[in-house]
C-alpha cells in the first residue's frame, strides 16, 4: 500500500516550513553518511543556513545523523521515504511506480509548502521530470533548464541549459539568458553578466533558424541583460583575450549543452589521468611532479566537476539544486548553501518579472 505523505503542517514546525531545505539523503554514489556528513558542515559553516530535512530511510538517516553527533540538531528534522531512485531508473516509471522514492519525497514537500528548495543527487532525468511534472514551471516560463558552473581562465562561467530541455524554441533560449543571468549574480556577484549565445560562428547569419532567431530576440532586450552576441566553442574557456571580455552565461538548448558538459568532464578527467601517468613515467619527472605537488592539487580541484555544488534546475516553482551523483561532503555542502541563497534572494521572483518584461520588450520591437 502506497505510503501517505502528511500535510505540511504535520511534518515541519509551521514557523520553519516556508524556507526548509529538503535534501534527498539516499541518491548519491557515496550514500546517506556522505550527506549527513555534507548537512553537518553546512549547519555549522553557515549559522544563516535555511533550516534542513533530511528525505530517506529515517532510521538509515538518524543513526548516521547520531555518529555525526547532529541528530537533535534545532535546524534539521527528518522525513522517511522507503524508496530509492537508481541510475537505471526511468522518470515516467519511478513517478508510477516509486512514489515514495526519497527523491519524490523531497520534492512532494517543496510542492506542499513544507519546504521550498531540494538538493539532490538522484538520477539527473528522474530529477528533473519530477520536478516539472510535480512543481511546474514559472509563470511565463514553459521549460525548465539546468545551470552548471564550468571553470576557466580566470574564473568561472554559467552554462544553461545544461540538459533539461533538449528542444528549445527562441523564446526558451531567451528565457535561459535571463535565468542564467540571475543565477550568475547569485553565485559569482557578477552585476552585469555577459551573456553569450553559443553557435558555431560570430558572423550576421551564421546558425541555424533557432540560433538566428533567438539572436534577434535577444538584441530586443535592450538593459534587461548584458547581451554579448554570439559566441563560438573556443571563446568560452578564455577571458576574452583578442576576443574580448570574457562570456559569464552561455546560453544554448539543452541537446547541445548537455554534450558540452559532459565533453568538459570528460577531458578534464583525460588531462588530469595523462599528467600523472607522464609525470610518473621515469624518477626525473617523479622529482618534477613532488616540486609542483602544490599546483597540480590547485590544478586537479578546479577542474573537478563535483567541486561546484550543484546545477540549479531554473523555471521550476521551488529551488531544486541537482548535485553531481558523485558528490562528496563539500560538493553537497555547497549545493545546501546554494539553496539556501536561492531561497534567500527570491530568485524565481525575479526570473518571472524578467520573463514577463522580457515578452514586453520583443512583442514592442515587433510592433515598431
Amino acid at each position: 500500500m502506497e505510503a501517505a505523505i502528511p500535510t505540511a503542517a504535520q511534518t515541519v514546525p509551521p514557523i520553519e516550513r516556508v524556507n526548509r531545505i529538503a535534501v534527498d539523503a539516499m541518491g548519491g554514489d557515496l550514500g546517506p553518511a556522505e550527506v549527513v556528513a555534507a548537512a553537518k558542515l553546512a549547519l555549522s559553516e553557515f549559522p544563516d543556513l535555511s533550516p534542513v530535512t533530511l528525505v530517506g530511510d529515517e532510521a538509515i538517516v538518524r543513526k548516521h545523523a547520531a555518529e555525526a553527533g547532529i541528530e537533535n540538531h534545532p535546524k534539521l528534522s527528518y522525513f522517511h521515504a522507503s524508496e530509492v531512485i537508481t541510475m537505471d531508473d526511468k522518470p515516467l516509471v519511478v513517478l508510477k511506480k516509486k512514489k515514495d522514492a526519497s527523491t519524490i519525497r523531497a520534492i512532494e514537500l517543496v510542492k506542499l509548502g513544507a519546504a521550498r528548495a531540494v538538493v539532490s543527487c538522484a538520477n539527473t532525468g528522474c530529477l528533473v521530470g519530477a520536478s516539472i511534472i510535480k512543481l511546474r514551471t514559472l509563470k511565463g516560463a514553459d521549460r525548465a533548464a539546468l545551470s552548471a558552473i564550468i571553470p576557466r581562465d580566470g574564473g568561472h562561467f554559467v552554462l544553461i541549459d545544461a540538459g533539461a530541455n533538449p528542444e528549445a524554441k527562441p523564446e526558451h533560449l531567451v528565457h535561459n539568458a535571463i535565468m542564467g543571468s540571475h543565477f550568475s549574480r547569485l553565485e559569482f556577484g557578477i552585476e552585469k553578466p555577459r551573456v553569450g549565445l553559443l553557435t558555431i560562428g560570430t558572423e550576421e547569419g551564421k546558425g541555424n533558424a533557432l540560433i538566428t532567431q533567438t539572436h534577434e530576440a535577444l538584441k530586443r532586450l535592450g538593459d534587461l541583460i548584458n547581451y554579448a552576441g554570439p559566441v563560438e566553442g573556443f571563446q568560452i574557456f578564455t577571458n576574452g583575450g583578442e576576443h574580448g571580455q570574457a562570456i559569464d552565461v552561455v546560453v544554448c538548448d539543452g541537446f547541445v549543452g548537455n554534450i558540452c558538459l559532459k565533453s568538459w568532464e570528460s577531458l578534464a578527467k583525460f588531462f588530469t589521468t595523462e599528467l600523472k601517468r607522464n609525470l610518473m613515467a621515469n624518477p626525473v619527472r617523479k622529482l618534477g611532479a613532488l616540486l609542483a605537488k602544490g599546483a597540480f592539487g590547485e590544478l586537479r580541484e578546479r577542474v573537478k566537476p563535483e567541486r561546484y555544488g550543484g546545477a540549479p534546475l531554473l523555471g521550476v516553482k521551488g529551488v531544486v539544486v541537482k548535485a553531481h551523483g558523485s558528490a562528496n561532503r563539500q560538493a553537497l555542502k555547497n549545493a545546501i548553501f546554494d539553496a539556501s541563497e536561492m531561497i534567500k534572494t527570491d530568485i524565481n521572483q525575479l526570473i518571472e518579472n524578467d520573463i514577463a518584461r522580457a515578452q514586453a520588450l520583443i512583442e514592442n520591437a515587433g510592433e515598431a
